[in-house]
């Protein structure tokens, strides 16, 4: 799955994403239009001018949280706080073996920044395995 996010400035969520987030651009589309984004090894992003039907989010709710593992969730919150990345929620670690948080970007899109600390079956915090990954 590759989430398509929209942005009033391309360019700039470009620049921002790589220097909080530590994203690759791999491919541009055009000055302003679209950009496809590395995530770690084996994810992507890709960045969409706000036009046509396209809004970028304006505040008053949430649409939508992209959620990204990261090998240590403590530098990349730190590295995306020091960018200017808005503190939604702040670092914590769950009894489901997850540690997190969450960022709004200048754009106004939000990030959960997560770390498996440890494994958990979800029987031991209140949910129900359904099927095995």
């Amino acid at each position: 799955m590759t989430p398509v996010l929209v942005y009033e400035d391309v360019r700039a969520a470009v620049a921002w994403l790589e220097s909080a987030f530590g994203f690759g651009e791999r491919v541009r589309i055009g000055d302003g239009h679209r950009a496809q984004l590395r995530v770690g090894s084996d994810g992507a992003v890709v960045v969409a001018e706000a036009g046509a039907d396209r809004v970028a989010p304006s505040g008053g709710g949430v649409t939508h949280i992209v959620k990204v593992r990261v090998p240590d969730v403590d530098a990349a919150f730190a590295r995306a706080r020091e960018t200017g990345a808005l503190v939604v929620e702040e670092l914590t670690t769950w009894e489901y073996g997850e540690r997190s948080g969450v960022v709004e970007d200048p754009g106004g899109h939000r990030w959960e920044l997560t770390q498996t600390v440890r494994d958990v079956a979800p029987e031991e915090w209140g949910g129900v395995t359904i099927a095995p990954w």
